[in-house]
Order: structure tokens, then C-alpha cells, then sequence
């Protein structure tokens, strides 16, 4: 396991080493003095280095897939400036946001800068199919960009039904998974049924990637989760666990929570209240249940892989996500 910890943050390493590189200008100051905040914020870098063992898993070499996977980290903190922008949230990884640190019109300017220096990125990775690649990618800036929208929309909403929960953070949180693997799988050479493999594997890490971070949200320890706990219920925000407990709820627990999902609760006691209710209706263990179930899952698709240090990574990162405590 060790071994695989060090291999992790050895590739990781070099994701951050690029990352701290790939901007190459200094002026106009207001965006790009923010725009290197946002990329040196630190992170798990989950993404690139998952493009780089997917790459090694069909027998590619991970060096050839360095610029895609920098490129995906790109378009996710693209991602995340906006989302702070749209949940007027103050932190990020323990630090000020971008749009409370300067202000909402450079943090939009920086999304967009991004995006730019995401797309030029890409286009320095020499091996695969470059307009392939490039067709993934941008699927999944679109497929983010609807999710982001669905999530929104749901907020509005006074209940969402499991499968339209599950639809959403398809697309919001495990396309960005998805193509992360498909990606590595197109660099690294593989036929249409390793990158089926590598897609389902993918698809199944970023299901439980999320219902890990809806279920963090109310059990985490405050100071490693880097935000304020249950900032989901207090917003109002239909998670896994919100979806499920409408679900199993009556009486006086369903008022409350129905009062959660239409954002008209007192936010007095109500973190507290709410997960009470959660641990009586056996929903924290339900999730747990689901992150394993799909955990299973991710690792069971690689079977169509060749067996080799790459795919034995993959399974590794998958169980390493599993025990995540931010």
C-alpha cells in the first residue's frame, strides 16, 4: 500500500510542477495573480493522476499524459471558481475564494481564463488521438455545465426523485471522473473495450465520490474538511442523504426536512436536528453502503484490463477514495 501511496504523490508532484508553470504571463495583473492563486490551492489532484494510471493501465506512458491530466485539473478549478461565485461561498480548501479575495467580475474573468489555458494545454499532449481527445473533453466541460444547471434547479425544487439526484452528479461530479479515465485510455492506446472499462470503472468512482462528499459534509471532522459542516443542509442542497431521508421520513422529521429542501428552516440547531434525524432513518449507513457498493463496482470493470501496476493503482485509488475524510 505504501508503495502505491508514494507512486500516487509522485505523480501528483508532477501535476503540481506543471500546474505551477503553465502560466506564462504576468500581465493583466487582476487575472492572472488570481488565476495562479486558484491553481496553486493545493487538492488531492484526483483527476490528472487518474488520467495518468489510466494511461499506464492500457499500457501507455504516464510522461505522454502529464498535459491532458493538467489540463483536466484546469477545467475542474475553472469549475470550482464559478460554483463559488453561484454559491456565494467564502473558502475553498480552507482559503478565501477568488470572488471574496478580489471580487465577483475578475473571478468570472478567471473562470474564463482558464477555460482558455485548459484547451491549450490539451493540445500539447503528443500521443493518441488528438481530435478524440479533444471531443471528450469538451463533452465534459458541456456535461458539467449541465449539471451545475440541474443542481441549481433542483435547489428550487421541494424534493428530487434518487434517479434525478443521481443523473445530476453524473454529470456535475463523475463526467470530470469519467473523462479523466477516457482520456488516459485515448493517450495510452486502448481498444473500445478497455475504454469502456476504464469508463464504467470511472463512472462508478465518481458516483461514490460524491455521495462520499454529501455524507462528509454531516460526519467529517471540521478542521481536515476545510469547510464549515453541514453547510449542505443549511443551504438546502438535495444530497444523497436529503434525497433518501424525504424518502423514509414522516411526521415531524418529513416537516423539517421538507422545510430543508424549500430553504425555509431556521438555521438555529438545524445542522444538528437534521443529521439526528439522518442517523435515526439509518441513512449515514445507507450511504455508506452505496460508496462501498460502488466502490465494488469500480474495481470488479478493471477485470477487462490487463493486469499490471497501472490497473492494480486504479483499484488502489478507488479503496483510497473509500476512506477519504476530506
Amino acid at each position: 500500500m505504501h508503495r502505491f501511496l508514494d507512486r500516487y504523490n509522485e505523480y501528483r508532484t508532477l501535476i503540481d510542477r506543471r500546474l505551477a508553470t503553465v502560466i506564462d504571463r504576468d500581465r493583466p495583473v487582476t487575472m492572472y495573480e488570481p488565476a495562479r492563486y486558484v491553481l496553486g490551492g493545493g487538492g488531492k489532484r484526483i483527476r490528472p493522476v487518474l488520467v495518468m494510471l489510466a494511461c499506464e493501465a492500457v499500457g501507455g506512458d504516464v510522461h505522454d499524459a502529464v498535459e491532458a491530466g493538467v489540463a483536466v485539473e484546469i477545467l475542474h478549478n475553472f469549475t470550482l471558481v464559478h460554483d463559488d461565485i453561484m454559491d456565494r461561498a467564502d473558502t475553498r480548501r480552507g482559503r478565501e475564494t477568488v470572488h471574496r479575495k478580489w471580487d465577483e467580475n475578475i473571478a468570472i474573468l478567471v473562470g474564463d481564463e482558464l477555460m482558455g489555458i485548459a484547451y491549450k494545454t490539451l493540445l500539447n499532449t503528443e500521443k493518441g488521438d488528438v481530435r478524440a481527445l479533444t471531443r471528450v473533453f469538451t463533452e465534459g466541460v458541456i456535461e458539467v455545465c449541465e449539471g451545475q444547471s440541474y443542481d441549481k434547479e433542483f435547489e428550487l425544487l421541494p424534493s428530487v426523485t434518487e434517479d434525478e439526484y443521481m443523473m445530476m452528479i453524473g454529470k456535475k461530479t463523475g463526467w470530470l471522473v469519467a473523462i479523466s479515465a477516457e482520456m488516459g485510455g485515448i493517450i495510452g492506446g486502448a481498444d473500445a473495450m478497455r475504454r469502456a472499462a476504464l469508463l464504467e470503472y470511472a463512472r462508478c468512482v465518481g458516483r461514490a465520490f460524491q455521495v462520499q462528499d454529501d455524507l462528509l459534509d454531516v460526519v467529517a471532522d471540521k478542521d481536515a474538511f476545510g469547510k464549515p459542516i453541514g453547510g449542505d443542509i443549511l443551504e438546502g442542497k438535495k444530497t444523497y442523504l436529503l434525497v433518501k431521508a424525504l424518502g423514509r421520513a414522516d411526521g415531524e422529521d418529513l416537516a423539517l426536512l421538507q422545510s430543508v429542501a424549500t430553504r425555509s428552516a431556521a438555521h438555529e440547531g438545524l445542522v444538528a436536528r437534521v443529521t439526528d434525524i439522518y442517523q435515526r432513518l439509518g441513512v449515514l449507513d445507507t450511504a455508506r453502503e452505496k460508496i462501498e457498493n460502488d466502490t465494488e463496482a469500480a474495481v470488479r470493470a478493471l477485470n477487462a484490463l490487463d493486469e499490471n501496476e497501472g490497473r492494480q493503482m486504479l483499484g488502489w485509488l478507488a479503496h483510497m477514495l473509500l476512506e477519504r475524510k476530506h
